[in-house]
């Protein structure tokens, strides 16, 4: 059985053997997820976190779960402390990029040899990112690459992991942490991963105003970068821009006049 489907019966499984009508919190152990494949008779996953992992920041829960939510919900699972999970109900608000803002062309600083090997991924994204000082473009701050695959843990959470984090400073002299989580076209940003950062930031840097960021590469290489921040109803998208590494030739009088004109 394909290891997408498998993942699917034990998670189902786990959440459906605690499930009554109108609760929005479900706790459940990594040891649940050895019990249900005895159950189900399936093959253990080699790495039992990658089941929890899946479902966190990759894969959307099965319907047979996200059916069982109220109206304009949404089912994740949120870490609650060492082996420990819940399923958690939260406001369904996609966390994806608006594919019609227009891209903003940006010289390419990107050192040609990087360009040359770069793949696709998040690290290459990243690295497109750090050589092109996008952070301190979208934000409007001076940032500096802190760490990259920061792992730590957080109070509630238990281990945690930000793709990169910047610190940074205004012209007033604040200084902010900037988490940025990076995604591929294809990969879906999770709630849970901003709310991760977030929690971090509060507890490592505490005297930092933090201001979390995701990446994600679209159409034509096109970086779209996204701001969040905290509301009423929760974890939303503060601002979005998109950004697109050109020759400096491929910059135009009328793209500069285009800019000047929506600076003002």
């Amino acid at each position: 059985m394909a290891k997408k489907n498998v993942y699917c019966l034990i998670i189902e499984k786990i959440f459906l053997s605690k499930f009554k009508r109108g609760m929005k919190e479900l706790p459940f152990r990594r040891e649940d997820i050895l019990t249900f494949a005895e159950q189900l008779k399936v093959d253990l996953p080699k790495n039992l976190g990658d089941l929890i992992y899946s479902f966190r920041y990759r894969s959307a829960l099965p319907d047979t779960i996200q059916s069982r939510a109220d109206q304009g919900m949404t089912w994740i699972i949120r870490p609650a402390g060492r082996s420990m999970y819940r399923f958690v109900q939260v406001p369904d608000v996609p966390l994806i990029p608006n594919g019609n803002i227009l891209a903003i062309k940006v010289p390419d600083a990107t050192p040609g040899i990087v360009a040359k090997y770069a793949l696709s991924d998040e690290q290459a994204l990243l690295a497109r990112i750090r050589y092109n000082r996008l952070i301190d473009t979208f934000l409007s701050i001076t940032c500096y690459s802190l760490q990259n695959h920061l792992r730590t843990t957080a109070p509630g959470m238990g281990q945690v992991e930000t793709d990169e984090i910047y610190v940074g400073l205004d012209k007033k002299g604040v200084h902010y942490v900037v988490p940025v989580q990076a995604k591929g076209k294809t990969d879906k940003l999770s709630i849970i991963q901003i709310e991760q950062d977030l929690a971090v930031s509060n507890h490592k840097f505490k005297s930092l105003v933090c201001r979390p960021v995701a990446a994600q590469f679209m159409k034509n290489s096109v970086i779209a970068l996204l701001e969040f921040g905290m509301g009423d109803c929760g974890i939303g998208i503060v601002s979005e821009k998109h950004y697109m590494l050109v020759p400096p030739d491929d910059v135009t009088d009328s793209d500069l006049q285009s800019y000047r004109e929506h600076a003002t």
